[in-house]
Protein backbone atom coordinates (compact mmCIF):
# COMPACT_ATOMS: atom_id res chain seq x y z
CA UNK A 1 0.00 0.00 0.00
CA UNK A 2 1.58 3.54 -1.23
CA UNK A 3 1.20 6.66 1.32
CA UNK A 4 0.37 9.82 0.19
CA UNK A 5 2.79 12.37 1.31
CA UNK A 6 1.83 14.87 4.27
CA UNK A 7 0.85 18.31 2.98
CA UNK A 8 2.99 21.12 4.56
CA UNK A 9 -0.32 21.59 7.06
CA UNK A 10 -0.62 18.28 8.35
CA UNK A 11 3.63 18.63 8.63
CA UNK A 12 3.53 21.92 10.74
CA UNK A 13 -0.07 20.46 12.55
CA UNK A 14 2.31 17.81 13.55
CA UNK A 15 5.17 19.74 14.83
CA UNK A 16 3.12 22.03 16.53
CA UNK A 17 2.06 19.55 19.35
CA UNK A 18 5.38 17.75 19.63
CA UNK A 19 5.74 20.16 22.87
CA UNK A 20 2.74 19.16 24.51
CA UNK A 21 3.32 17.75 27.33
CA UNK A 22 -0.36 15.78 28.31
CA UNK A 23 0.03 12.26 28.24
CA UNK A 24 -3.27 11.91 26.10
CA UNK A 25 -1.42 14.09 23.70
CA UNK A 26 1.73 12.21 23.19
CA UNK A 27 -0.28 9.04 23.11
CA UNK A 28 -2.61 9.89 20.48
CA UNK A 29 0.82 11.70 18.57
CA UNK A 30 2.50 8.06 19.07
CA UNK A 31 -0.42 6.41 17.47
CA UNK A 32 -0.40 8.79 14.64
CA UNK A 33 3.13 8.54 13.43
CA UNK A 34 2.54 4.74 13.58
CA UNK A 35 -0.05 5.09 11.26
CA UNK A 36 1.74 7.18 9.35
CA UNK A 37 5.00 4.64 9.25
CA UNK A 38 7.89 5.97 6.87
CA UNK A 39 6.36 9.41 6.42
CA UNK A 40 6.02 10.22 9.83
CA UNK A 41 9.31 8.51 10.99
CA UNK A 42 10.86 10.89 7.94
CA UNK A 43 9.14 13.97 9.70
CA UNK A 44 10.61 13.18 12.62
CA UNK A 45 14.10 12.63 11.43
CA UNK A 46 14.06 15.88 10.00
CA UNK A 47 13.16 18.15 12.89
CA UNK A 48 15.28 16.05 15.31
CA UNK A 49 17.77 16.99 13.21
CA UNK A 50 16.89 20.67 12.71
CA UNK A 51 18.34 23.93 13.85
CA UNK A 52 14.69 23.88 16.94
CA UNK A 53 16.74 22.03 19.59
CA UNK A 54 13.90 21.87 21.67
CA UNK A 55 11.27 21.33 19.37
CA UNK A 56 14.55 18.47 17.84
CA UNK A 57 14.45 16.96 21.61
CA UNK A 58 10.94 16.59 21.35
CA UNK A 59 11.02 14.52 17.86
CA UNK A 60 14.13 12.36 19.14
CA UNK A 61 11.85 11.53 22.15
CA UNK A 62 8.95 10.42 19.72
CA UNK A 63 11.51 8.15 17.48
CA UNK A 64 13.26 6.29 20.76
CA UNK A 65 9.31 5.55 21.68
CA UNK A 66 7.96 4.37 18.26
CA UNK A 67 11.28 1.71 18.13
CA UNK A 68 8.33 -0.93 18.68
CA UNK A 69 6.91 -0.48 15.66
CA UNK A 70 7.96 -2.58 12.95
CA UNK A 71 11.10 -1.62 11.41
CA UNK A 72 11.08 -3.83 8.18
CA UNK A 73 7.18 -2.70 7.16
CA UNK A 74 8.11 0.83 7.68
CA UNK A 75 10.98 0.30 5.36
CA UNK A 76 8.93 -1.55 2.97
CA UNK A 77 6.40 1.53 3.06
CA UNK A 78 9.40 4.08 2.56
CA UNK A 79 10.29 1.99 -0.59
CA UNK A 80 6.38 1.95 -1.86
CA UNK A 81 5.70 5.86 -0.63
CA UNK A 82 8.21 7.18 -3.96
CA UNK A 83 9.33 10.26 -1.04
CA UNK A 84 12.67 9.37 -1.03
CA UNK A 85 14.52 11.19 1.01
CA UNK A 86 18.29 9.73 1.81
CA UNK A 87 18.93 10.23 4.99
CA UNK A 88 15.30 8.86 6.42
CA UNK A 89 15.98 6.28 4.36
CA UNK A 90 19.32 5.21 5.02
CA UNK A 91 17.97 5.17 8.77
CA UNK A 92 14.82 3.58 8.08
CA UNK A 93 17.33 0.75 6.46
CA UNK A 94 19.45 0.25 9.66
CA UNK A 95 16.67 0.33 11.82
CA UNK A 96 15.82 -3.28 9.95
CA UNK A 97 18.36 -4.79 12.02
CA UNK A 98 19.06 -2.33 14.45
CA UNK A 99 14.91 -1.57 15.99
CA UNK A 100 16.46 0.46 18.91
CA UNK A 101 18.65 2.92 16.51
CA UNK A 102 18.78 6.30 18.25
CA UNK A 103 18.11 8.20 15.57
CA UNK A 104 18.43 11.31 17.88
CA UNK A 105 22.40 10.50 18.34
CA UNK A 106 22.52 10.01 14.95
CA UNK A 107 21.96 13.52 13.83
CA UNK A 108 23.52 15.29 16.49
CA UNK A 109 26.95 13.65 15.18
CA UNK A 110 25.82 14.89 11.99
CA UNK A 111 25.06 18.05 13.31
CA UNK A 112 28.49 18.37 15.12
CA UNK A 113 30.56 17.69 12.20
CA UNK A 114 28.43 19.94 9.77
CA UNK A 115 29.04 22.77 12.42
CA UNK A 116 32.64 22.15 12.54
CA UNK A 117 32.64 21.94 8.63
CA UNK A 118 30.80 25.49 8.64
CA UNK A 119 33.16 26.74 11.48
CA UNK A 120 36.43 26.31 8.49
CA UNK A 121 34.47 27.75 5.80
CA UNK A 122 34.70 31.10 4.55
CA UNK A 123 31.64 33.21 2.26
CA UNK A 124 34.08 33.10 -0.67
CA UNK A 125 35.14 29.46 -0.58
CA UNK A 126 35.30 27.87 -3.55
CA UNK A 127 33.69 24.20 -3.93
CA UNK A 128 37.04 22.41 -3.92
CA UNK A 129 37.60 24.76 -0.93
CA UNK A 130 34.34 23.22 0.87
CA UNK A 131 35.14 19.96 -0.49
CA UNK A 132 38.90 19.81 1.17
CA UNK A 133 37.44 21.29 4.44
CA UNK A 134 34.74 18.46 4.24
CA UNK A 135 37.74 15.98 3.88
CA UNK A 136 39.49 17.97 6.72
CA UNK A 137 36.83 17.19 9.02
CA UNK A 138 35.50 13.50 8.34
CA UNK A 139 38.43 11.83 7.15
CA UNK A 140 41.50 14.07 9.84
CA UNK A 141 39.67 14.75 12.34
CA UNK A 142 36.78 12.22 12.96
CA UNK A 143 38.94 9.70 10.91
CA UNK A 144 36.52 7.90 8.86
CA UNK A 145 38.37 5.56 6.68
CA UNK A 146 37.45 2.52 4.11
CA UNK A 147 37.23 -1.14 5.43
CA UNK A 148 39.80 -2.60 3.82
CA UNK A 149 39.98 -5.56 6.44
CA UNK A 150 36.33 -6.27 6.70
CA UNK A 151 34.72 -4.98 3.38
CA UNK A 152 32.29 -7.79 3.74
CA UNK A 153 31.07 -6.71 7.24
CA UNK A 154 27.18 -6.09 7.50
CA UNK A 155 27.51 -2.95 9.40
CA UNK A 156 29.50 -1.19 6.88
CA UNK A 157 26.27 -0.51 5.61
CA UNK A 158 24.19 0.68 7.96
CA UNK A 159 24.32 4.60 8.74
CA UNK A 160 24.45 4.15 12.54
CA UNK A 161 27.23 1.62 12.32
CA UNK A 162 28.99 3.78 10.00
CA UNK A 163 29.15 6.71 12.39
CA UNK A 164 29.78 4.69 15.30
CA UNK A 165 32.80 3.01 14.02
CA UNK A 166 34.05 5.25 11.69
CA UNK A 167 34.43 3.21 9.10
CA UNK A 168 32.36 1.87 6.09
CA UNK A 169 32.19 1.30 2.12
CA UNK A 170 32.20 3.45 -0.58
CA UNK A 171 28.32 4.26 -0.81
CA UNK A 172 27.92 3.97 3.04
CA UNK A 173 30.86 6.56 3.24
CA UNK A 174 29.32 8.71 0.50
CA UNK A 175 26.10 9.09 2.32
CA UNK A 176 27.64 10.38 5.52
CA UNK A 177 29.56 12.59 3.28
CA UNK A 178 26.35 13.97 1.87
CA UNK A 179 24.35 14.25 4.45
CA UNK A 180 27.35 16.57 6.20
CA UNK A 181 27.78 18.26 3.27
CA UNK A 182 24.01 18.98 3.30
CA UNK A 183 23.74 20.75 6.61
CA UNK A 184 27.00 22.62 5.43
CA UNK A 185 25.42 23.94 3.01
CA UNK A 186 27.38 22.56 0.00
CA UNK A 187 25.80 21.01 -3.04
CA UNK A 188 26.84 17.61 -4.47
CA UNK A 189 25.55 14.71 -5.89
CA UNK A 190 25.90 11.46 -5.06
CA UNK A 191 27.65 9.38 -8.31
CA UNK A 192 26.81 5.52 -8.49
CA UNK A 193 29.85 4.57 -10.75
CA UNK A 194 30.50 0.89 -11.36
CA UNK A 195 32.51 -1.04 -8.59
CA UNK A 196 33.12 2.50 -7.09
CA UNK A 197 30.79 4.78 -5.33
CA UNK A 198 31.67 8.65 -5.60
CA UNK A 199 30.35 12.45 -4.53
CA UNK A 200 30.18 14.32 -6.86
CA UNK A 201 30.42 18.49 -7.36
CA UNK A 202 28.71 20.18 -10.54
CA UNK A 203 29.34 24.11 -9.28
CA UNK A 204 32.27 24.56 -11.77
CA UNK A 205 32.51 24.56 -15.50
CA UNK A 206 34.01 20.89 -15.30
CA UNK A 207 32.49 18.71 -12.64
CA UNK A 208 35.02 16.68 -10.50
CA UNK A 209 34.16 13.37 -8.31
CA UNK A 210 34.93 13.03 -4.34
CA UNK A 211 36.69 9.53 -3.65
CA UNK A 212 35.26 9.46 -0.23
CA UNK A 213 36.77 5.98 -0.23
CA UNK A 214 40.16 7.31 -0.30
CA UNK A 215 40.33 9.83 1.98
CA UNK A 216 38.45 12.23 -0.53
CA UNK A 217 40.82 12.14 -3.00
CA UNK A 218 39.22 14.84 -5.65
CA UNK A 219 39.52 13.36 -9.19
CA UNK A 220 38.77 14.86 -12.73
CA UNK A 221 36.16 12.75 -14.86
CA UNK A 222 39.48 11.25 -16.52
CA UNK A 223 40.64 10.63 -13.26
CA UNK A 224 37.45 9.00 -12.36
CA UNK A 225 37.79 6.82 -15.91
CA UNK A 226 40.85 5.55 -15.50
CA UNK A 227 40.32 4.79 -12.05
CA UNK A 228 37.55 2.11 -13.19
CA UNK A 229 39.58 1.06 -16.47
CA UNK A 230 41.97 -0.20 -13.65
CA UNK A 231 39.32 -2.49 -12.36
CA UNK A 232 38.51 -3.92 -15.50
CA UNK A 233 35.62 -1.74 -15.90
CA UNK A 234 34.44 -0.11 -19.34
CA UNK A 235 32.98 3.14 -17.48
CA UNK A 236 30.33 5.28 -19.71
CA UNK A 237 29.99 9.45 -19.53
CA UNK A 238 26.23 8.76 -17.71
CA UNK A 239 28.17 6.30 -15.04
CA UNK A 240 29.17 10.26 -13.92
CA UNK A 241 25.63 11.52 -13.90
CA UNK A 242 23.75 12.17 -10.50
CA UNK A 243 22.23 8.79 -8.86
CA UNK A 244 18.79 9.10 -7.23
CA UNK A 245 18.54 8.10 -3.93
CA UNK A 246 16.05 5.44 -4.47
CA UNK A 247 19.01 3.98 -6.14
CA UNK A 248 21.53 5.15 -3.51
CA UNK A 249 19.48 3.28 -1.01
CA UNK A 250 18.71 0.15 -3.18
CA UNK A 251 22.44 -0.34 -3.54
CA UNK A 252 22.68 -0.42 -0.21
CA UNK A 253 20.84 -3.20 -0.03
CA UNK A 254 22.23 -5.40 -3.13
CA UNK A 255 25.77 -5.07 -0.78
CA UNK A 256 23.94 -6.26 2.15
CA UNK A 257 22.79 -9.18 -0.02
CA UNK A 258 26.24 -10.41 -1.14
CA UNK A 259 27.12 -9.45 2.43
CA UNK A 260 24.49 -11.58 4.25
CA UNK A 261 25.14 -14.47 1.94
CA UNK A 262 29.28 -14.65 2.78
CA UNK A 263 28.44 -14.73 6.49
CA UNK A 264 25.79 -17.87 5.97
CA UNK A 265 23.00 -15.75 6.62
CA UNK A 266 20.40 -16.75 4.34
CA UNK A 267 17.38 -15.33 6.49
CA UNK A 268 18.62 -11.91 6.22
CA UNK A 269 20.09 -12.23 2.32
CA UNK A 270 16.44 -12.93 1.34
CA UNK A 271 15.13 -10.33 3.45
CA UNK A 272 17.89 -7.20 2.04
CA UNK A 273 17.27 -9.50 -1.97
CA UNK A 274 13.30 -9.15 -1.47
CA UNK A 275 13.92 -4.90 -0.75
CA UNK A 276 15.76 -5.09 -4.00
CA UNK A 277 12.90 -6.57 -5.76
CA UNK A 278 10.31 -4.67 -4.21
CA UNK A 279 12.82 -1.26 -5.19
CA UNK A 280 12.45 -2.55 -8.34
CA UNK A 281 9.29 -3.53 -8.94
CA UNK A 282 8.26 -0.29 -7.51
CA UNK A 283 10.53 1.76 -10.19
CA UNK A 284 9.35 -0.63 -12.88
CA UNK A 285 5.52 0.34 -12.17
CA UNK A 286 6.05 4.24 -12.05
CA UNK A 287 8.43 4.21 -14.79
CA UNK A 288 5.30 3.23 -17.21
CA UNK A 289 3.89 5.69 -19.18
Amino acid sequence: METTPLTAAQRQALASLLDDPAPAVRQALLAQFTRLGPEGTGLLCELARGPNRPLAHEASWFLRELKCSDPVADFRTFIRSLNYELESGALLLARTVNPDLNVGACCELLDRMAARVRALLVATATPREQCRALNRVLFEEYGFHGNEEHYTDPRNSFLDQVLARRTGLPVSLAIVYLLVAERAGVALEPVGAPGRFLVGCYLEAEPFFIDVYNSGELLSAGAVFALLRAADLNPQVSDLAPTPVREVVCRCCRNLVNHYAAERDAELARLFASFVAEFEAVHTRHAQP
